[in-house]
């Protein structure tokens, strides 16, 4: 068994225009300063990072890692949710999603489209310039209009929009695998991959695709009402990432999964802080121990109540509270016997 690597911090909620969220150095030992060992990094970030170059420049890459260990931290994995994001986008978002974009190609689908692949590659050799084996992102969606079944679905709809959604990620795919780095789709709600099924049927439009994997939150299967724990029973072998991020969903006889379009302080499901609400991290970080998750456990933080320097500083705490230091051996071992196979055969009435 392994020990899950953390804690970590992904630093997309905090990056900010003040000290010490502003640079690279100052966010990083600032990371470093709360207990966290790592910082997961959101590549559309310009104050943090310079995505084109660390992928074209391997020194430039090296440089900037260097200066994320000096102030106490390593890189685990880069980001690029918004741009994955624009990968797929069905009509309906596309002018919300446009922000997401470069301003050049705004306003311009197959643009914006290409932009957002360009981006992809990209970090996949940023990824391989800086020695991780895991990237994360989001599948974008064409299908999620469609989510709910009123008016009914056309017949092959849904087979479309994957089939599509396949085609798009292939040679993305293909480029992760190039460079050995594993593609970690976070399965979230307004995603075409926001469960265990869209999962499967993505990795039946990408033939299985070896770096076709699973960023796992727990928080966004709470608020599907999704049996999370059983979920790592069924992908542990493609969960390659994990978000540490907590939530709680308390329907009423007023509001229930959907929400109401109601803020996030008065919907029923909602995020929060970790260890103050719903998810059983014990229980998930005995899982991850027991099917041998090696990699990061990484704090993100969206609470709706707590204030997110107190967030971060109980997450490094507690993420380490949970994380287990696996055993070497067996509690039982003082009463092994050894083997004698002639005595396993007499005990079994063999001889």
């Amino acid at each position: 068994m392994k020990t899950v690597q953390g804690p970590a911090i992904f630093l997309a909620q905090f990056a900010d225009d003040v000290a010490p969220y502003n640079s690279w150095k100052s966010i990083c030992a600032w990371a470093a300063s709360l207990g966290y060992e790592a910082v997961q990094v959101p590549t559309w970030d310009a104050r943090l990072v310079d995505l084109e170059k660390i992928a074209t420049d391997p020194a430039a890459a090296k440089a900037w890692q260097a200066e994320a260990r000096e102030a106490g931290v390593e890189i685990s994995e880069l980001s690029t949710h918004l741009q994955g994001q624009l990968i797929a986008v069905h009509p309906a978002y596309s002018e919300q999603f446009d922000a997401f974009a470069a301003p050049e190609v705004r306003g311009d689908d197959a643009k914006r489209q290409a932009w957002a692949k360009q981006q992809l590659l990209w970090a996949a050799q940023a990824s391989a310039n800086l020695g991780l084996k895991a990237h994360a992102t989001f599948s974008g969606a064409l299908a999620w209009p469609y989510a709910y079944p009123w008016p009914q679905r056309p017949a092959g709809l849904v087979e479309a929009a994957f089939e599509e959604l396949g085609k798009r990620w292939k040679p993305i795919l293909d480029a992760f695998d190039a460079v050995g780095v594993d593609l970690c789709f976070e399965l979230h709600p307004g995603e075409d991959l926001h469960d265990g099924v869209t999962f499967e049927r993505f990795l039946d439009a990408v033939d299985h695709h070896p770096r076709a994997n699973i960023l796992y939150d727990p928080s966004h299967m709470v608020l599907q009402g999704m049996d999370y724990l059983a979920f790592i029973d069924h992908y542990h072998a493609r969960i390659k990432m994990f978000h540490v991020k907590d939530a709680e969903f308390l329907p009423s006889g007023k509001a229930g999964v959907y929400g109401s379009y109601s803020g996030w302080v008065e919907r029923p499901g909602r995020f929060r802080s970790v260890g103050d609400g719903q998810i059983d991290f014990q229980g998930i970080f005995s899982k991850l121990a027991q099917y041998d998750y090696e990699g990061w456990a990484v704090l993100e933080w969206e609470c709706c109540l707590k204030d997110s320097a107190t967030g971060a500083q109980e997450g490094a705490e507690r993420i380490s509270a949970y994380t287990i230091p696996v055993a070497t051996r067996a509690f039982d071992d003082f009463a092994a016997s050894g083997v004698d196979h002639a005595a396993n055969r007499r005990m079994l009435g063999l001889d």
